[in-house]
């Protein structure tokens, strides 16, 4: 296909989609289904225009879903106001790490024993299918602002920090395969993956998101630059962030979810009562920061962002649709999809749950809404570059890709209707009290 008829065929996409906006609002469709149904027929099933196959073009396309993550947890750290040490954190934590160890455990048992995979491609496989999506279940939106709905706040947390912490176990499943160097006593694996890749990630991107942020805020409201280009702010915090992360052997995952953070952090600073336009544009008295400053870097920083990542959602699961033609529909798919979206994402939520206090409506949607969205894909990719065994890596994709493709189905299907009800109970049950 000519370049021609590619920008005719995407620009198209993208003025139907906003034309048919309001009609996917009213039905229980999301965006992302829609992109997967044009992305398979596209593919080599229907009309062979796309032929992104993950064997051949491993690496390529590794970029391409690596690029949308980074975009995507970006924008999610942008949105989440609630402060590090508050204990609503806690929730998200115990599921990004708790509820993760779990499924990871769930998946490698079920690959050694009902699929005959050796332990390093079971643990493989449950460290790509663990991490969940905060972008594709677009229907579950985490509330704005420092005093968010639970279920929201939680299952963002959950997606932003889970990308992350899948790849020690994605390195461990690796090393068991004797692809990757696990050190003597695992210490490499313990010492580098696990500890310094978490810690070390979620600390390069914490100080540079608030130092970025606050010495915008400071030029500005001390000296009246640095004004404008925050969009070049949101694109260069995520490459520092995940470049200086990389370089250190550090997660670059978490490091630029954290960079999203710590600058959406910033708006804390303290506000000037009743200023008058003139002095808001004034270089402070007091040596105080302007808050509006911050507010304002903030929202250009993040709605910039949110543009960028519903394109990159575009271009990646149309990706996944296209793929989805080099995914053989092997009998354990039947059978191994719907158990772990039905039976293995509820049984780890639960191992995250004790002592958190939730209603019964606030666990059944945490347990069912664990969609597997660009993580997975990235992981998958991931591990394929680093060469698998070919029946290993023709498992691996099987498996991977139809649980994704279903994953976006079931849960964009479900979303609208479950939240209506999940909506209706919240005000019932603040009407009660």
């Amino acid at each position: 296909m000519s370049v021609a008829v590619w920008a005719l065929f995407v620009g198209a996409l993208m003025v139907t989609m906003v034309v048919a906006g309001t009609l996917l609002g009213r039905l229980p469709l999301s965006s992302a289904m829609v992109y997967l149904a044009v992305g398979w027929m596209l593919g080599p099933d229907a009309m062979n225009v796309l032929r992104p196959d993950p064997f051949v073009h491993s690496g390529a396309l590794e970029r391409l879903a690596e690029v949308a993550l980074l975009i995507s947890l970006f924008a999610v750290g942008m949105q989440l106001g609630v402060p590090l040490r508050d204990r609503r954190w806690r929730l998200p934590a115990r599921l990004a790490v708790v509820s993760m160890i779990a499924m990871v455990a769930l998946v490698a048992a079920i690959g050694v024993w009902l699929l005959d995979l050796p332990l390093g491609a079971g643990i493989l496989l449950g460290a790509i299918l663990a991490p969940t999506d905060p972008v594709l279940a677009s229907g579950v939106h985490s509330e704005p602002g420092a005093k968010p709905d639970r279920l929201g706040f939680s299952l963002a947390g959950e997606g932003g920090l889970n990308d992350g912490t899948a790849f020690p176990f994605v390195m461990l499943g690796l090393g068991l395969l004797g692809l990757e160097e696990l050190g003597p006593g695992f210490a490499r694996w313990w010492g580098i993956h696990l500890l310094w890749a978490t810690l070390g990630g979620i600390a390069i991107g914490a100080v540079l998101g608030s130092a970025a942020g606050r010495l915008v805020v400071y030029l500005r409201s001390r000296h009246g630059q640095a004004v404008g280009l925050d969009e070049f702010l949101g694109l260069g915090l995520i490459g520092m962030a995940y470049g200086l992360a990389q370089i250190s052997v550090a997660s670059g995952f978490l490091a630029v979810f954290a960079a999203g953070l710590a600058l959406q952090r910033v708006r804390e600073g303290p506000r000037l009562a009743q200023q008058t336009p003139a002095a808001a544009t004034a270089p402070a008295q007091d040596g105080s920061l302007r808050t509006h400053h911050a507010g304002d870097m903030q929202d250009a920083v993040q709605a910039f962002n949110e543009q960028l990542e519903k394109v990159a959602e575009l271009a990646l699961v149309l990706m996944v649709g296209a793929m989805l033609a080099y995914a053989r529909l092997v009998p354990a798919v039947w059978w191994f999809v719907p158990l772990l979206l039905f039976v293995l994402r509820p049984l780890s939520v639960l191992a995250a749950l004790p002592g958190e206090n939730l209603s019964r409506p606030q666990q059944t949607m945490i347990g069912w809404f664990g969609i597997r969205g660009i993580g997975s894909v990235f992981y998958l990719l991931f591990a394929l570059r680093h060469g698998l065994p070919a029946p290993i890596a023709d498992m691996l994709v099987s498996l991977t890709l139809w649980t994704v493709a279903a994953s976006i189905t079931v849960h964009g299907l479900t979303a609208q209707p479950l939240m209506v009800r999940y909506t209706q109970w919240r005000r019932r049950d603040r009407h009660l009290r």
